[in-house]
């Protein structure tokens, strides 16, 4: 009856995916123009998107013994699928690890090179990645991973704390307001971003 309930639940109940909550993140009118307006951004005609999505496919048969040897990974699962009804979250992980301190942590991988510091939107994926596995495996979940795969090999580590969880639910919150309500949200202060966004020309 309980498994029943769950699945139930994951069918039912409306899930963010990281992907949405960047979007997000990068500019509050994506979220509008996606799930107000109903309007495609088509992602399939960008490079990176295309390029990150070969990564992806091809990472799986590769040599990851790095990991072990930098980050100390006991085991790992590759694409995995979680959802969780309270958290209001969904997505595909691209590895869950099992680190030697018996802790667990997502690992994201990005076809884009390492600037010194996770991106905010990378962190943000990652730390929804984190509470998601949390959650499923009801495990400790102390630190998620972000792996730079563009040039050299390089893995950035996040730390999830109860700030950091409450900046994620506070943008799932504003995520769904917009949603239910329909209000149009104000556009990225950071218009640089304007420059390659999908929507630039019907965004006023």
């Amino acid at each position: 009856m309980i498994e029943t309930q769950m699945l139930s639940d994951t069918e039912t109940t409306p899930m963010l995916t990281p992907s949405e909550v960047i979007e997000h993140v990068f500019c509050p009118r994506f979220t509008w123009f996606m799930n107000v307006q109903k309007i495609s951004q088509h992602e399939d005609s960008r490079y990176k998107v295309l390029k990150g999505r070969e990564v992806h496919a091809r990472r799986e048969t590769e040599n990851k013994a790095y990991l072990r040897r930098k980050i100390g990974v006991a085991a790992k699962e590759l694409s995995v699928y979680l959802a969780s009804p309270s958290l209001r979250m969904r997505g595909v992980v691209d590895e869950v690890l099992t680190l030697s301190d018996s802790t667990m942590a997502p690992l994201d991988y990005k076809y884009t090179e390492h600037q010194g510091t996770a991106f905010k939107t990378h962190r943000i994926q990652v730390l929804m990645y984190a509470m998601l596995v949390r959650e499923s495996y009801d495990a400790a979940v102390t630190r998620g991973y972000v792996a730079y795969i563009r040039g050299s090999h390089q893995v950035v580590e996040v730390p999830l704390s109860q700030g950091a969880e409450a900046e994620v639910l506070g943008i799932v919150d504003d995520i769904f307001e917009i949603i239910g309500t329909g209000r149009l949200p104000k556009r990225t202060a950071h218009t640089v971003r304007c420059r390659d966004c999908c929507y630039g020309n019907i965004c006023v």
